[in-house]
């Protein structure tokens, strides 16, 4: 019988010796068994979650907006990198229209909402691309900011692109001037993508072309090419005259050209401004670029795509005048036909001595004349009409109406603004207020009935008018023989019906009869005539 207890280790009951290799095995597998415990754990915690929270709430679904505007920004950047889409073209129509994505989005998922309703069980969108869509936001907002404003973008990636703003050398080219003979009534088109074009008119039958190509390159050869690209062509077919330039985004060509006096002209300059002079038949303009034109005959058309907002001038038109686009500054002198502005008109504006009609519209203003002898001015905060022939009409918000010496009719609506009005005669006024005052003041051989009311404001007259009421007042009477019919209204203003100097009153002009003499035009060295004191 053997003398060794059951069960005892191989060994004789001596434990094996100390491994600390062994031992770090056994604490690292401990260790790898309590993480995956506590794995296990989080796991089932966060499917316990998901699933007390998709009862109610339903599992997750991917939304189609975010594939749908993945595939529009691919499209988009495919077309610029190909030259389908003029960049700048772009950025000036996202910049207007980029309130579009976030309704389209906002459609978009409406219309997932309504067609989650008719699931048998409720599903919750994912909302994965709204970060995308705050990004295009963002940038369309600077984009719109760029197109209203200017700045950096316009100096650098106005005519030039990025070439010029990254700094690459300039080269300059004259091209061989194109001189050829066309026929006197010819019509001639002009497209230049990208430069000035400048045009002059002159008693010949010759035209002359002249181009001076600028190219941003790195290097004379690379100038070259570019030069090659863009030259300007000139193609004569009968009496149709074509003068083209290719567009390549690393130059520029700026065009002068002379023509004979009775051509008639149109002009598509995509980046540049564009000056005419001594025109006889007309002309019509597309650029986002400046124009300027004087001493011309035969319509005028301008057309001001989106993009640069720049300056609009005119002297001595003996035509119609057509305005349509978004700009800036507008300064119009010397006009012998019709005014027609349509578009935003963001900087400032001076008429002078226009003949026909005038009538701008913008998104805050309207106004619509007769005739204009003396001057208008239009800026952010003010509209100031001196010396024009009625019927008036003023529609406006925001900004201070003054009108002075006016031989006519006058209707004006204002909202947070003051109402000034000074006619030269007995001539009807309609005068309307929301939000500021109304002053009238008649010249002294006034002969009007006047019915106004104000709410919240005061009446004063130095005429013997019937004033009434309290919180409304109303104010009724006549002055003269009462043959004008002056209405007014004011809400939280006042109303001032006052009597004029003698140098205001003017003498009535019949319904045909023409304007007074001209005022001088604006950059004429002459003085001006005495201006009547302001009432």
């Amino acid at each position: 019988m053997s003398s060794a207890p059951p069960n005892m280790p191989p060994g004789g009951g001596v434990p094996p010796p100390y491994d600390p290799k062994m031992q770090w095995r056994v604490y690292r597998e401990q260790q790898r068994a309590a993480w995956r415990a506590q794995r296990d754990a989080w796991r089932a915690q966060r499917h316990a979650w998901k699933a007390s929270y998709a009862g109610p709430y339903g599992p997750r679904v991917p939304s189609v907006v975010g594939p749908v505007i993945l595939v529009c920004i691919g499209v988009v950047a495919l077309l610029v990198a190909t030259g389908s889409i003029n960049p700048g073209s772009f950025w000036s129509w996202y910049g207007q229209w980029w309130p579009l994505l976030l309704i389209g989005a906002g459609l978009a998922l409406l219309g997932e909402w309504a067609l989650d309703l008719r699931r048998p069980t409720p599903v919750r969108r994912s909302g994965g691309f709204i970060g995308i869509l705050v990004l295009l936001a963002f940038v369309g907002a600077i984009a719109s900011v760029h197109n209203h404003f200017g700045g950096p973008w316009n100096n650098n990636f106005g005519d030039n692109d990025f070439f010029n703003f990254f700094g690459l050398p300039e080269h300059d080219s004259d091209q061989q001037a194109d001189n050829r003979s066309i026929p006197a009534n010819a019509t001639i088109e002009i497209q230049n993508p990208r430069g000035d074009v400048s045009i002059t008119a002159a008693d010949q039958t010759n035209m002359e072309v002249q181009a001076h190509e600028v190219a941003y390159a790195n290097s004379d050869s690379e100038a070259r090419k570019i030069f090659d690209t863009e030259a300007a062509h000139v193609t004569v077919s009968g009496s149709a005259v074509l003068i083209q330039s290719a567009n390549d985004s690393k130059g520029k060509v700026n065009l002068n050209i002379t023509i004979p006096k009775t051509a008639k002209v149109t002009v598509n300059a995509g980046k540049g401004d564009v000056t005419a002079s001594g025109l006889g038949a007309g002309i019509d303009v597309t650029t986002p670029g400046d124009i300027h034109l004087n001493s011309m005959a035969g319509p005028v058309v301008a057309h001001f795509p989106n993009g640069r907002h720049d300056e609009f001038s005119a002297h001595d038109v003996q035509g119609d005048m057509t305005l349509t686009g978004d700009l800036n500054d507008l300064t119009l002198s010397e006009i012998k036909g019709t005014v027609a502005q349509d578009g935003a008109l963001l900087g400032d504006v001076h008429l002078e001595s226009i003949s026909g009609p005038v009538h701008l519209h913008t998104s805050v203003t309207t106004v619509e004349l007769a005739n204009l002898t003396g001057d208008l001015t239009l800026d952010s905060d003010d509209l100031r009409i001196t010396e024009a022939k009625g019927p008036v009409r003023v529609t406006t918000h925001s900004k201070d109406v003054d009108l002075s010496e006016i031989y006519g009719d006058s209707t004006v609506q204002d909202r947070d603004g003051t109402i000034n009005i000074a006619p030269a005669g007995p001539y009807a006024i309609d005068a309307t207020n929301d939000k500021g005052d109304v002053e009238i003041t008649l010249p002294p051989n006034a002969s009007a009935t006047v019915n106004g009311r104000t709410h919240n404001g005061e009446i004063i007259t130095d005429y013997g008018l019937t004033v009434s009421g309290d919180e409304d007042k109303t104010v009724n009477g006549r002055i003269g023989s009462g043959s004008a019919h002056i209405v007014l209204s004011s809400d939280n203003g006042d109303l001032h019906i006052k009597k004029g100097s003698e140098s205001q009153a003017g003498p009535p002009l019949p319904p045909n009869a023409p304007a007074t003499p001209k005022a001088p035009h604006l950059k004429s060295s002459k003085p001006l005539p005495p201006q009547p004191v302001a009432q």
